[in-house]
């Protein structure tokens, strides 16, 4: 059972995805259909989080290739962060999230 919870946080299952899985492996009269349900949501979810990261990603590229990074005080990457320029398609942190912590303002 340990080796069975381990590989799903491999796979970033939540703890309650988890415990739904482990009751699934239990019941011997389950329905594949129900983990493979689990399974697809936790894919979905992933899928949002990897596409906000690649907008962040985005975003630091193009502040770090408009920074002199020089020994002048003006940098683009502390101004944005002071005051986001108002077409920025970046998420809210709480939306994107690394694992299961999430930044909440």
């Amino acid at each position: 059972m340990l080796r069975f919870i381990r590989r799903a946080r491999d796979l970033g299952f939540a703890v309650t995805e988890i415990n739904e899985l482990l009751n699934l492996w239990r019941d011997r009269s389950r329905h594949s259909a129900d983990v493979k349900r689990i399974a697809q949501s936790h894919i979905f979810e992933l899928q949002d989080r990897i596409k906000g990261l690649n907008q962040m990603v985005d975003t630091l590229q193009g502040l770090v290739s408009c920074c002199a990074g020089d020994d002048r005080p003006d940098c683009p990457i502390i101004a944005d962060l002071e005051e986001p320029s108002s077409g920025s398609a970046l998420p809210a942190p709480a939306s994107v999230g690394i694992g299961r912590l999430r930044h909440r303002p």
